[in-house]
């Protein structure tokens, strides 16, 4: 099923050419192999593939994945995913045993969770993250469990339920500026995004530690993104990732710049000088790519 996103002006079909720092040489690993038939032998979704990450490749063959729960078709239509919109299929009960025992037999230290947006069920899916994260926690008790989630319409019942199953980490990314989210992001607004940051802080308490992150190169300004980090700290935001856009498909929203390695760094300065516990900040940078290079202290 092709994409069925809400058209924009930008869409164009040609695509700009990597710059030197972009190029990815794809692996042919054992362990990359291994990766592929394992998921495929659970049935189960990864934001990798759905949402066609450049970085899968690098990930499977280190033997981590992204498991994308609630099924592989959203409710919505943003301008820079590649996942499919459509209506969703019901919840599949079973899926939060398979993602467990995935991560099992993976060996993971560091579990990442995201799902697809579900406002078509009233809590947004947030039962289903829960009861994902218990199944996860039995079969790996000592390891880090980060979920990246919808904004659940800034629901606080729903955020407190998947922060009553107990992950390390909880991930809302508010993906660009203020001036760019009504063309780039569907029915998300930047308001609401840092709302369900500052109430996941609050009802977490000190054991979970926010996250979000941002895409640049969809014509930003940096003073933009600078209010963006600005208001991330405002929101009690601990961890924060910042990486380049990449066009998915014909069908998306176009790159309008490539951004320099110089200019990441510059913005991973700006973040911890604001005070984030953690920075990644790179051209290849997505949500969950390295992510288990933070490890949250013991205690």
């Amino acid at each position: 099923m092709s994409p069925t996103h809400t058209s924009s002006p930008r869409i164009i079909a040609s695509r700009r050419r990597l710059p030197e720092w972009l190029r990815i040489r794809l692996p042919t690993t054992e362990s990359y192999a291994h990766t592929r038939t394992l998921l495929g032998e659970l049935k189960l979704h990864t934001v990798c593939e759905s949402a066609r990450c450049p970085n899968h490749w690098e990930c499977w063959s280190k033997g981590t994945a992204t498991f994308m729960i609630g099924g592989d078709r959203c409710t919505r239509a943003c301008g820079f995913c590649a996942i499919d919109t459509a209506k969703p299929l019901p919840l599949d009960e079973r899926e939060p045993q398979r993602v467990a025992e995935a991560a099992r037999r993976m060996r993971l230290r560091h579990v990442v969770i995201t799902a697809v947006a579900r406002d078509d069920v009233p809590d947004g899916g947030a039962e289903h993250f829960h009861r994902t994260i218990r199944e996860v926690r039995q079969a790996l008790p000592g390891a880090v469990i980060e979920v990246l989630t919808p904004d659940f319409r800034d629901s606080d019942a729903s955020i407190a339920r998947v922060l009553a199953a107990g992950p390390q980490v909880f991930n809302h990314n508010l993906e660009t500026v203020r001036r760019l989210t009504p063309e780039v992001r569907s029915r998300a607004t930047y308001d609401r995004s840092l709302s369900v940051l500052r109430k996941a802080k609050r009802l977490g308490g000190p054991r979970v530690y926010t996250k979000s992150g941002l895409m640049v190169g969809l014509g930003e300004r940096p003073d933009e993104v600078s209010e963006a980090l600005r208001d991330l700290r405002s929101a009690g935001c601990d961890l924060l990732t910042v990486g380049q856009y990449l066009q998915p498909t014909k069908q998306n929203l176009p790159v309008l710049e490539f951004v320099t390695p110089d200019q990441f760094a510059a913005y991973a300065g700006e973040a911890r000088e604001l005070g984030f516990l953690h920075v990644a900040s790179g051209p290849k940078v997505r949500s969950s790519y390295h992510a288990d290079d933070f490890r949250p202290p013991r205690g």
